[in-house]
């Protein structure tokens, strides 16, 4: 699944080919993605697109009249084509630019989403409830304190709860636990605000070495260039179950939590 390094590559790359831009055209090939596309996305159409922000797993690409908002899904991905290249099987939206580009959100699985929203996005039911973004002002070690006092789930499910965090999804919660030397599995509330503070920073830079390569290669996401991401091959202990952990040596153990399988170093992790 596109996590938010991969969602905010996607958005690096598209920016430069939409801001700025008139919509000459909306075509919508396939409504059926998690949310049926609805009839208002047309609206778009003749708006400039002025802004292009994410939040969470969402891209959000403002104008005057509203706002279309992109998800990409369990395995979609956004690409900048010519209205000529041929289409795809699961292209299901296309934006057309007075630029000459086209905008395709590509969505095998469909479930992903376009919509269109009118006034605030924030204030939008899928967006006003979550948690800070980890990589702004507002995620700090006394806020994660705050969400672990008396919590007994596991320390690697509260940084994949979106109402905690947005974006730490299982790949990034693994590594920035395992930089931080904390054992997933271990109680939420049980956690030192020193070590908090270890963790804020290791996953704040988890994210920001996967959002400069480029995400990671699993499965088959691709930015959007149609290129994958480099990030996975540096995991330290993401899908290496068995494999000597690069610091210690010991080997990289495999658990699940909440339904997830979670990577950790027995002797680095406590």
């Amino acid at each position: 699944m596109p996590e938010l390094p991969e969602v905010e590559t996607t958005l690096r790359g598209v920016l430069p080919h939409v801001i700025g831009k008139r919509v000459r055209e909306v075509i919508v090939r396939d409504k059926r993605l998690r949310w049926p596309v609805p009839d208002t996305i047309y609206e778009l159409e003749g708006c400039r697109i002025d802004t292009g922000i994410r939040r969470a797993k969402y891209m959000l690409f403002g104008t005057k009249k509203g706002t279309l908002m992109i998800h990409l899904g369990m395995s979609g991905n956004l690409r900048v084509l010519t209205p000529d290249a041929p289409f795809k099987n699961h292209d299901h939206v296309a934006i057309t630019l007075d630029s000459g580009k086209q905008l395709r959100l590509h969505d095998p699985r469909r479930f992903g989403a376009a919509l269109w929203i009118e006034g605030d996005p924030m204030q939008h039911p899928l967006l006003k409830d979550l948690g800070p973004e980890p990589l702004g002002s507002d995620f700090t070690a006394t806020h994660l304190r705050t969400a672990c006092q008396g919590k007994t789930a596991a320390i690697k499910q509260l940084i994949m709860d979106a109402h905690v965090v947005v974006g730490v999804g299982n790949i990034y919660a693994s590594e920035a636990l395992f930089m931080a030397g904390i054992d997933p599995s271990k109680p939420a509330g049980k956690v030192t605000k020193p070590r908090l503070e270890n963790l804020v920073k290791a996953i704040q830079a988890v994210l920001k070495a996967s959002i400069e390569m480029g995400g990671t290669t699993l499965r088959d996401f691709v930015n959007e260039s149609g290129e994958p991401g480099y990030f996975a091959q540096t995991l330290r202990v993401y899908d290496r179950e068995g494999e000597p952990c690069r610091i210690c040596g010991a080997k990289i153990k495999r658990i699940v939590l909440g339904q997830r399988s979670t990577y950790f170093c027995p002797k680095c992790q406590k």
